[in-house]
């Protein structure tokens, strides 16, 4: 049986915490800036950790070894 790899799209976009819980960048700020409040804007700034089921899909499909 071949090892499981990881895709190499999910490393750039997905880091694990040391709890098991996945955290991503936050979306909403490609374009657009216009549009969206200052404040709006400012809580989008860094990371935010995935919802359980959102999570658990990303670690079985594209971070088996995470």
């Amino acid at each position: 049986m071949p090892k499981m790899k990881t895709k190499s799209g999910a490393k750039k976009r997905f880091k694990l915490t040391a709890s098991g819980k996945v955290k991503a960048g936050q979306s909403g700020k490609q374009h657009g800036m216009i549009k969206r409040s200052n404040d709006q804007i400012r809580n989008l700034r860094g990371t935010k950790v995935l919802k359980n089921c959102d999570a658990k899909r990303i670690k079985k499909s594209f971070l088996p070894n995470g």
